[in-house]
């Protein structure tokens, strides 16, 4: 089934769509959650979560990809259940380790940065990242997108570690160079 014809089913509210989407994308979107949870039961948690969100605001909405649209849900889901986490002392993941690796360069996102800048610095880094080489560009979404490791970012992108690595660290000075010279930041 493609997934127009899945958006369809969930116009209709056919619960096939459901059924229909587990099959094509629980281990796709497992996998987002694993990667920013580092545990099962919790990952799983946030991909019915998202499961949920997207039969209830399908209606409403219709997604030009849905892999992309149950992505970004999953990927919101985990990362506040990380965040409920974190307040309860558990230990970091992959989560942490990338948004660490970012923190001088993008300010963490629960500090007072407002929406509307918000919005801005997602439309910056969108920008910078069209501009960036192809295999930068991967390796900076596998790494701070999909929060993969920075084995498995090398690894599917064709490279050592240490050459993603220093790949990673000249893109994130570019990055923090062109969010100063676009006056998001001092």
């Amino acid at each position: 089934m493609t997934d127009s014809e899945i958006v369809e089913l969930y116009f209709r509210r056919d619960e096939r769509a459901l059924t229909e989407t587990i099959t094509r994308y629980q281990r796709y979107l497992m996998k987002i959650a694993m990667q920013i949870l580092g545990d099962e039961q919790d990952a799983e948690e946030c991909v019915n979560d998202a499961y949920q969100v997207a039969w209830n605001s399908m209606p409403d909405y219709r997604p030009d990809v849905l892999s992309a649209y149950l992505a970004k849900i999953t990927r919101q889901k985990a990362i506040d259940r990380l965040r409920y986490l974190q307040r309860q002392k558990r230990q970091g993941t992959a989560y942490t380790v990338s948004f660490e690796e970012l923190g001088d360069v993008i300010e963490d996102e629960r500090s007072s940065v407002s929406e509307c800048d918000a919005n801005l610095l997602k439309e910056a880094i969108a920008r910078f990242l069209k501009d960036l080489p192809a295999d930068a560009r991967h390796l900076f979404l596998g790494r701070y997108f999909y929060f993969d490791s920075l084995k498995d970012t090398a690894s599917y992108c064709g490279m050592s570690e240490s050459k993603a690595k220093s790949i990673l660290h000249r893109t994130r000075r570019k990055l923090k160079k062109y969010l100063i010279r676009e006056g998001l930041y001092e």
